[in-house]
């Protein structure tokens, strides 16, 4: 048998990292079309399916991600060894976090896990992108919000999260609360890819023709709705320091759990990291506290905890250019 593609090996292993033709091939300073011959080439030689497209990307087959769990280990060990090394430290520990789940979640409680373990140094890095450990050597773990299976990464699992929605005090003594059977016809904020159709065909009522607005950033999407733009069908982790704060309140009682759920995730040259051991002890601790806590119990139906104001029609919105 000839020798292995080596190269085409890399190529179908920045696709898997990347989840993106376009994206790993930047990264490899190759065309698009000379990655997908490159994979085309492992495909031909294992007469087997390594991707399936999809509207977001590329994502690994059963037999892709067999092959990637054999070789990724291996490339990752080269990658080490040739690259600049650097003192590791326990004492130190570097941790990427999206911002929005920084600022709701985790900031607030860290001042506990500080004052635990005074000796540990951590930094806290804002980023939405996905994270390439191999590329990030800097990096010793991260938390994300997904469905906790990425390529070469180890995931534990933290809380699944809920959704319902989210009004401002304000926009409520202006239009009146609505009823589950009238929420449509209050001023709507929605997100790419949103669940406002699932929420309406579990819990009743008619969907919107149109939304106010749409936001493609959860943080600027709960902040438009404390500001009184219309009403978010909010995260609840997200929502809640705006509900604690009275800047938001929850409608209803009914929740829909939300797709995806938040993890810790880091590479196998983390797992013997004691920084990183610490900070995941004590995060299973605080996650766990969190999801037993009412602010996160599913509450499926029932009365308001609080009695809603007599739901009358709101007043017609200002013509602005809307986004479905």
């Amino acid at each position: 048998m000839s020798r292995p593609p080596l190269q085409a090996l890399l190529g179908f292993i920045a696709a898997a990292r990347a989840g993106n033709l376009t994206r790993a091939a930047e990264s490899m300073h190759l065309t698009v079309s000379a990655l997908s011959h490159q994979i085309r080439t492992i495909e031909e030689r294992l007469d087997r399916r390594l991707f399936v497209r999809g509207a977001r990307g590329v994502k690994l087959t059963e037999h892709g991600q067999a092959l990637y769990d054999r070789i990724a280990p291996h490339l990752e060990a080269i990658e080490l060894a040739l690259a600049p090394r650097r003192v590791r430290r326990d004492d130190a520990l570097a941790v990427t976090l999206m911002p929005s789940f920084a600022s709701s979640w985790l900031v607030p409680r860290l001042p506990r896990f500080l004052s635990a373990h005074p000796q540990l140094e951590i930094s806290l890095q804002s980023n939405i992108d996905p994270i390439d450990f191999s590329r990030e050597t800097t990096i010793d773990a991260g938390i994300r919000f997904g469905p906790g299976k990425w390529p070469g990464v180890e995931a534990v699992h933290l809380f699944d999260d809920w959704m319902t929605p989210t009004a401002s005090p304000a926009l409520i003594e202006r239009l009146g609360r609505p009823t589950l059977a009238t929420l449509s016809q209050f001023p709507l904020l929605g997100a790419p890819g949103g669940r406002w159709s699932e929420w309406f065909a579990k819990f009743g009522g008619k969907p919107p023709e149109r939304f106010v607005a749409i936001f493609d950033d959860s943080e600027n999407l709960h902040r438009a709705a404390a500001e009184g733009m219309g009403i978010v069908l909010g995260r609840v982790t997200l929502a809640r320091p705006l509900v604690e704060a009275g800047h938001l309140v929850e409608l209803f009682d009914e929740r829909l759990k939300t797709e995806f759920a938040h993890y810790l995730v880091y590479p196998s040259r983390s797992r013997d990291h004691r920084g990183l051991a610490r900070f995941r002890d004590w995060l299973l601790e605080e996650a766990a506290t969190y999801a037993a806590s009412d602010a996160m119990t599913p509450r499926r139906g029932g009365a308001p905890k609080k009695a809603p104001a007599k739901a009358r029609k709101p007043a017609p919105a200002k013509r602005t250019r809307a986004v479905r």
